[in-house]
């Protein structure tokens, strides 16, 4: 006889750590569809982006200022982090990855987003001239080998350079933010960080509206999400409260149930849930080769971090920190 299926248990699975980190996973992943949809209609990169920070800091700023508890040294002592993480971690990663996304499919903007781990071993390499760990060296390999399958150079689609070069700024702007908030901080909460960031990233990004650095196009045409047709406000709205407030509070909460680098692992899955929902909600799906190159640069990313955290157990037996340890709490918004 069959078991039934226990209740009890399937709720704990999506009240658990690894439910709640699966959940972030899909919101973040609906960041890129819920921009598309609004570009698609005349919006601009940098108006999308303004928007989306704009409205996400208000919202968090409510939980922000609670944990705080009239702390407000906290956010004196640690501007130099705020700051960058709004301008590099937040406003310029995102109006990157927006702007590649208006160019190339989200899935394949997402892809080169997250060659950052990458570009980290890379740079680390260059810069300490030690040769990086057999897991990272094949990871590096891999993953750059699914770098030139994405890309397709020898295929029948051709693939816009400019939206490519958008792509891998934001995946330098994401390897940034890495080295940015890779040290272990308690002196500052995680959702301080990002309704700080966010509100930095806001004003940097209005401030270079107001100069006319930046375009700022909005639209009120309706937008398409799959078969529907609805408000422009439904797709904001979803970008907003979806894909950035409901993505940091579940990815926070995430990272202090399971530790930040099982977190980090099970973040890789935003990739597949990024392609899942630009099929559902805009009808676009990578070539098969690009599916394949895909597939390599996730499995790259996955044997970087097995070996930074093999190699992070290890320090923490001898008793010394890893570089790049402490993951982060608050991850960056694509």
């Amino acid at each position: 006889m069959t078991a039934a299926p226990n209740p009890a248990a399937a709720g704990g699975f999506l009240g658990s750590g690894l439910g709640i980190a699966l959940f972030s996973s899909a919101v973040f992943g609906l960041s890129g569809s819920f921009a598309k949809a609004l570009l698609e209609t005349g919006w601009s990169p940098g108006a999308a982006v303004t928007a989306r920070l704009t409205g996400a800091a208000l919202i968090l700023a409510v939980p922000a200022v609670l944990a705080l508890r009239g702390r407000w040294y906290q956010l004196r002592d640690n501007w130099v982090t705020i700051g960058l993480f709004g301008l590099i971690g937040v406003a310029a990663c995102q109006l990157f990855y927006f702007n590649a996304v208006a160019r190339l499919s989200v899935g394949v903007a997402l892809l080169l987003e997250y060659l950052a781990p990458v570009l980290i071993v890379l740079w680390l390499w260059a810069a300490s001239r030690k040769r990086p760990q057999a897991l990272t060296f094949g990871g590096t390999v891999l993953s750059l080998g699914g770098l030139i399958l994405v890309l397709d150079l020898t295929g029948t689609v051709r693939i816009d350079i400019v939206g490519v070069l958008w792509g891998m700024a934001a995946a330098v702007c994401l390897a940034i933010y890495f080295f940015i908030t890779a040290k272990e901080n308690d002196s500052l909460p995680p959702i301080v960080l990002a309704s700080a960031g966010l509100l930095v990233g806001a004003a940097v990004m209005w401030l270079a509206a107001a100069t006319g650095l930046l375009p700022m196009n909005f639209s009120t045409v309706d937008t398409k999400l799959g078969p529907w047709v609805t408000p422009w406000w439904v797709s904001l709205g979803g970008l907003i409260i979806m894909a950035t407030v409901l993505a940091y509070v579940s990815g926070i909460v995430a990272a202090r149930a399971l530790g930040s680098k099982v977190a980090s692992f099970v973040s890789l899955t935003e990739v597949l849930f990024a392609v899942i929902w630009a099929w559902l909600l805009l009808g676009e799906l990578p070539g098969a080769i690009q599916l394949l190159g895909g597939a390599l640069i996730v499995g790259g990313v996955v044997l970087v971090r097995l070996d930074e955290l093999r190699s992070g157990t290890a320090a923490g037996v001898a008793g010394t920190p890893a570089p790049l340890d402490h993951a982060n709490d608050v991850e960056p918004v694509p």
